[in-house]
């Protein structure tokens, strides 16, 4: 098997500005994720596609094979994840001239994985012959027990109705909350497939202190405290 790994990273960000290169532990946070991909063993190469010059000249620094320049139209804030990561592969292909079979795409925005999650879900997808794997924690909400949405009315309903009442949130059927840590393609999956879910997609299981994905300040501090207490995390970069 033939696998590139990509890191899509823009130089915006409304939420936490900056954080794709914002210092976490001593390292800009896209070289954390890089680190990770390198130690996996996994990948014929390591590619980082942005529309920022100090993103990509931090992914040189960080060891990255290659770097990409996005298009300003898969840059912008209302573009599409899977149009960057299918640009980014099909112009690793290009440069170097080669075919991969399987694509996996790291979010520099959640770095508490271990290497040994990114290894399981490649293994995931590879045994399964899923089209493509997504990592996720078990939900701290369940949509048949007690997560609502708004009717449009004003009033709110469970947000799936279950055929007979759940009395208690273990019974309800196991739920996830997607990452945003690890997604891996087959070659026909990143290519002829534009939505993330198919009736063949894969969950990778992570636990809940490796799944949280930076998308505030607060987010951030978190991530901070929790590389704080954990030692061993320093063994995962």
């Amino acid at each position: 098997m033939k696998r590139l790994c990509t890191l899509c990273a823009r130089g915006g960000s409304k939420g936490v500005p900056g954080k794709n290169v914002r210092m976490l532990s001593g390292r800009p946070l896209l070289e954390i994720s890089i680190l990770q991909a390198k130690k996996s063993g996994l990948f014929e190469a390591v590619a980082v596609s942005s529309d920022s010059e100090e993103i990509l000249g931090i992914a040189k620094n960080a060891g990255a094979d290659l770097v990409i320049r996005r298009p300003a139209e898969l840059a912008t804030d209302t573009a599409g994840k899977i149009p960057a990561i299918r640009h980014a592969f099909l112009e690793s292909e290009k440069i170097l001239a080669t075919h991969f079979d399987v694509l996996v795409d790291l979010d520099a925005t959640s770095p508490l994985r271990m290497v040994s999650d990114i290894q399981g879900a490649v293994a995931l997808l590879e045994k399964s012959g899923a089209g493509n794997v997504i990592t996720g924690a078990v939900a701290r909400r369940s949509p048949y027990f007690n997560l609502v949405e708004d009717r449009g009315d004003g009033t709110v309903g469970l947000a799936k109705v279950p055929a007979k009442p759940i009395l208690r949130r273990q019974d309800a059927p196991k739920c996830f909350d997607m990452n945003a840590s690890i997604y891996v393609w087959t070659r026909a999956g990143i290519l002829q497939r534009d939505t993330l879910f198919h009736s063949d997609t894969r969950i990778f299981e992570m636990p809940e202190d490796r799944s949280l994905d930076i998308d505030s300040e607060l987010d951030f501090q978190v991530v901070e405290f929790i590389v704080s207490q954990r030692k061993r995390f320093q063994d995962a970069w």
